[in-house]
């Protein structure tokens, strides 16, 4: 596995990868936007808002890590890689340019709520959703380095 920083050339397989995780991590909001929906969100909010590094194998991409000042935007793996390090690695490219990190996640999300807190993030304040774009119940964690 390799790592990299990503270029907005990049953006459309990042937005497949963070689509096709969420599909399969998040059933029950699977589908709610198009592929071409979600490409245009990476190019045109997250590319400019964040930094973004990719995990590769071989040639294909496949884990994203979006993050700016304290906060990890969309950080996702391929189902097929899941358990093998690449979160983690991920993960420790925003934390060695950052000492605080925050981040939410679906309170239904229990996969991520473990790998999370099994990094030392720490749940800090939990929503019914209502200020989310998915109107799913979420939960803010904190990692202080």
């Amino acid at each position: 596995m390799d790592l990299s920083q990503l270029g907005i050339a990049d953006m459309d397989a990042a937005a497949d990868v963070h689509r096709i995780a969420f599909d399969e991590r998040l059933p029950w909001l699977a589908g709610r936007h198009s592929p071409d929906d979600v490409r245009r969100y990476f190019r045109e909010t997250v590319f400019p808002a964040c930094t973004l590094w990719g995990a590769w194998k071989a040639a294909s991409l496949i884990g994203i890590i979006a993050f700016r000042q304290e906060w990890i935007d969309q950080l996702y793996v391929l189902p097929d890689f899941h358990g093998r390090g690449v979160g983690t690695a991920l993960l420790q490219v925003a934390r060695s340019s950052h000492s605080r990190l925050q981040l939410w996640t679906f309170q239904r999300n229990n996969a991520a709520r473990r790998f999370y807190e099994a990094r030392g993030f720490v749940a800090i304040r939990q929503t019914d959703g209502a200020a989310n774009h998915e109107k799913e119940p979420d939960v803010l964690y904190l990692w202080q380095r």
